[in-house]
């Protein structure tokens, strides 16, 4: 980092010039928002919180980093005029990055990063196109709309955006707030594969509900980005995000979840964001579980790349 007193993912210390593993990329755009705001200030405030995350993962031998060589990149930022000028400008910054030579974990930031890192992922070795791109989303929300609030490029429309341009496939985990037009599209697209939160956590039958999905994680194939809104977590976990939702994943089916991909023999996961991180005006809960499960996603990565570090 050229500003050495700049923190650190995990409050790591960081070789300066390379070459890394891993890069953690701040993206803190906010431009869309529709109900709580915020985001601008999340990923600074997730870097923050890991500082205070254990370094001790149990699936690993080793603390933190284990063996792998982290960079915390200096975040995004553009003043640009336009929205689509801004979603441009984060496609340029994360481009260097998205080659296949790092594994790549983002902050976010409004959920729209999401489209500027698909299309920053055109050209990567390990996805000849776009089709053979499978985009694993934790989320309380579809984001599906074809438009919200007027704005084709808003956080409530990037999945929808993403199929636009190409992406084979999602499978969303934890929806429970979708509109009837989302929830058509759902029934209708073979693109979209959607877990309804109810069918992973209510009463009756949530539990197997959950070992269906935790089999067909198994099954996944092919190369996938794994998109973390952190409104898929429950609301009391996340509480100044901007649209907490009850219902959600606890942390420890997060954690189970995001081991579960990793595990999967027949996929690579290319990289992953962590989105819609808001500070915590009276605590840090908000920025503490995102920082959690950033920590839990590179402590996955890197074990898929070393197994016998397990």
């Amino acid at each position: 980092m050229s500003d050495s007193h700049a923190p650190s993912f995990l409050g790591l210390k960081e070789s300066e010039s390379g070459p890394w593993d891993v890069v953690v990329l701040p993206v803190p755009l906010e431009m869309t928002v529709s109900y709580g705001d915020g985001t601008a200030d999340g990923p600074a405030a997730c870097i923050r919180a890991s500082s205070q995350v254990e370094l001790h993962d149990p699936i690993l031998p080793a603390e933190l980093p284990c063996g792998a060589s982290i960079h915390t990149a200096e975040p995004w930022s553009s003043e640009a005029p336009s929205l689509r000028e801004q979603l441009d400008s984060i496609v340029s910054y994360l481009g260097p990055w998205l080659g296949g030579k790092h594994f790549p974990l983002v902050l976010g930031g409004e959920h729209g990063i999401l489209l500027p890192i698909v299309e920053a992922l055109e050209g990567h070795p390990g996805i000849p196109s776009l089709a053979d791109l499978t985009i694993v989303q934790v989320d309380a929300h579809a984001d599906l709309r074809d438009e919200l609030n007027g704005e084709r490029l808003s956080h409530g429309t990037v999945i929808r955006r993403a199929l636009d341009a190409g992406v084979g496939g999602v499978i969303q985990v934890g929806v429970r707030a979708y509109s009837k037009e989302e929830s058509e599209l759902i029934e209708q697209d073979e693109r979209v594969e959607t877990w309804l939160a109810r069918n992973l956590f209510d009463v009756a039958d949530g539990q197997l509900g959950w070992t269906r999905l935790l089999e067909r994680f198994s099954r996944i194939e092919g190369s996938v980005w794994l998109t973390f809104d952190v409104d898929g977590l429950d609301g009391a976990l996340v509480p100044s995000t901007g649209t907490p939702i009850p219902g959600g994943l606890s942390h420890w089916g997060a954690a189970e979840l995001i081991e579960a991909l990793f595990a999967a023999p027949g996929c690579e996961v290319l990289g992953a964001d962590v989105n819609e991180i808001v500070p915590d005006d009276e605590g840090s809960l908000t920025e503490f579980s995102a920082a959690l499960t950033a920590t839990k996603i590179l402590a996955c990565h890197i074990l898929a790349q070393h197994p016998q570090k397990g």
